[in-house]
């Protein structure tokens, strides 16, 4: 898990290949498997490989979904969350599940944060999401995901770059 975890890094340049059908389904069913509180599962999962919606996805928001238009695959994450109080925290999990799943089987990935974000002419970045996709109203959009096969390679985190000081035992101790 450990090896996973220092290789996943957030791709944003993918190759222009498709992404093989049995790797769509199997980021599927990881989604599915993603832990919810009390079981509840308020989450569901749009995979979109149609290169004009996914290059509509691109534009909903000014700065960091950009680089979508050259995903040959994203996952919409939304919830309902008249089926659970904590649907972002569900969704959130879900969602590092999916990028977790695709770095598992080769394949780079991206969250694009899209709830609390505005479009480049202010209205919010979920309704516009909610319209190109046609999700219902009452329905919410945590995240989108990018993915694809990577046409970049970033260096894996190494341990010598992770903050043990952000590591408490027994209490939380100020370090100064």
């Amino acid at each position: 898990m450990l090896e996973l975890l220092y290789k996943r890094r957030s791709t944003r340049k993918f190759k222009d290949t498709k992404v093989e059908k049995e790797k769509i389904n199997m980021i599927c069913k990881s989604a599915l498997l993603s832990p919810s509180s009390r079981d509840k599962r308020p989450w569901e999962f749009i995979a979109i490989d149609d290169k004009q919606t996914i290059e509509k996805l691109s534009k909903c928001k000014p700065h960091g979904a950009a680089f979508m238009k050259g995903a040959p695959l994203c996952i919409a994450v939304v919830a309902d969350p008249e089926k659970c109080d904590v649907w972002i925290e569900d969704a959130s999990i879900a969602s590092i599940i999916i990028q977790l799943a695709c770095e598992s089987i080769g394949l780079g990935s991206c969250w694009v944060q899209i709830r609390k974000r505005p479009t480049s002419d202010s209205t919010e970045s979920e309704e516009y999401v909610k319209k190109v996709l046609q999700i219902p109203d009452n329905y919410r959009v945590e995240s989108l995901i990018a993915i694809g096969y990577k046409d970049e390679e970033l260096e894996p985190y190494t341990e010598s770059s992770l903050m043990f000081e952000k590591i408490h035992k027994n209490l939380f101790q100020k370090k100064d």
